[in-house]
Protein backbone atom coordinates (compact mmCIF):
# COMPACT_ATOMS: atom_id res chain seq x y z
CA UNK A 1 0.00 0.00 0.00
CA UNK A 2 2.15 2.88 -1.25
CA UNK A 3 1.79 6.38 0.17
CA UNK A 4 2.11 9.12 -2.42
CA UNK A 5 3.77 12.32 -1.20
CA UNK A 6 2.28 15.48 -2.69
CA UNK A 7 4.90 17.85 -1.35
CA UNK A 8 5.56 19.26 -4.84
CA UNK A 9 1.84 20.00 -5.33
CA UNK A 10 1.61 21.92 -2.05
CA UNK A 11 4.85 23.78 -2.82
CA UNK A 12 3.43 24.82 -6.19
CA UNK A 13 0.20 26.01 -4.56
CA UNK A 14 2.28 28.14 -2.17
CA UNK A 15 4.62 29.25 -4.99
CA UNK A 16 7.60 28.03 -2.97
CA UNK A 17 10.80 26.57 -4.36
CA UNK A 18 12.65 23.62 -2.88
CA UNK A 19 15.49 25.98 -1.93
CA UNK A 20 13.13 28.30 -0.07
CA UNK A 21 11.42 25.42 1.74
CA UNK A 22 14.82 23.99 2.66
CA UNK A 23 15.87 27.27 4.26
CA UNK A 24 12.61 27.74 6.16
CA UNK A 25 12.35 24.13 7.36
CA UNK A 26 16.02 23.61 8.12
CA UNK A 27 16.45 20.43 6.07
CA UNK A 28 19.05 19.81 3.39
CA UNK A 29 18.02 19.98 -0.25
CA UNK A 30 18.89 16.31 -0.67
CA UNK A 31 16.65 15.22 2.23
CA UNK A 32 13.74 17.32 0.97
CA UNK A 33 14.29 15.98 -2.54
CA UNK A 34 14.12 12.40 -1.25
CA UNK A 35 10.88 13.22 0.52
CA UNK A 36 9.44 15.08 -2.48
CA UNK A 37 10.17 12.24 -4.91
CA UNK A 38 8.57 9.66 -2.63
CA UNK A 39 11.80 7.77 -1.97
CA UNK A 40 11.75 8.40 1.79
CA UNK A 41 10.97 5.38 3.96
CA UNK A 42 9.96 7.43 7.01
CA UNK A 43 9.47 10.96 8.28
CA UNK A 44 9.66 12.22 11.84
CA UNK A 45 6.50 13.82 13.18
CA UNK A 46 8.56 16.84 14.20
CA UNK A 47 9.77 17.24 10.60
CA UNK A 48 6.24 16.83 9.24
CA UNK A 49 5.02 19.43 11.74
CA UNK A 50 7.61 22.00 10.61
CA UNK A 51 6.90 21.37 6.92
CA UNK A 52 3.15 21.74 7.51
CA UNK A 53 3.73 24.91 9.52
CA UNK A 54 5.83 26.49 6.77
CA UNK A 55 3.42 25.42 4.01
CA UNK A 56 0.36 26.27 6.14
CA UNK A 57 -1.24 22.87 5.57
CA UNK A 58 -2.21 19.65 7.33
CA UNK A 59 -0.37 16.30 7.03
CA UNK A 60 -3.29 14.91 5.02
CA UNK A 61 -2.67 17.63 2.41
CA UNK A 62 0.76 16.12 1.75
CA UNK A 63 -0.01 12.38 1.66
CA UNK A 64 -2.33 10.14 -0.35
CA UNK A 65 -2.73 6.41 0.20
CA UNK A 66 -2.88 4.19 -2.88
CA UNK A 67 -4.69 0.99 -1.97
CA UNK A 68 -5.56 -1.72 -4.46
CA UNK A 69 -4.73 0.50 -7.41
CA UNK A 70 -7.18 3.15 -6.23
CA UNK A 71 -6.10 6.44 -4.74
CA UNK A 72 -7.79 7.67 -1.60
CA UNK A 73 -7.00 10.80 0.35
CA UNK A 74 -5.64 10.26 3.83
CA UNK A 75 -8.38 11.58 6.08
CA UNK A 76 -7.74 12.30 9.71
CA UNK A 77 -10.35 13.69 12.07
CA UNK A 78 -9.17 17.00 13.49
CA UNK A 79 -8.38 16.83 17.17
CA UNK A 80 -8.28 19.80 19.51
CA UNK A 81 -4.75 21.04 20.14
Amino acid sequence: MPIIVNLDVMMAKRKMSLNELSEKVGLTLSNLSILKTGKAKAILFSTLEVICDVLDCQPADLHIICKGGKIRVLAIKPQPC
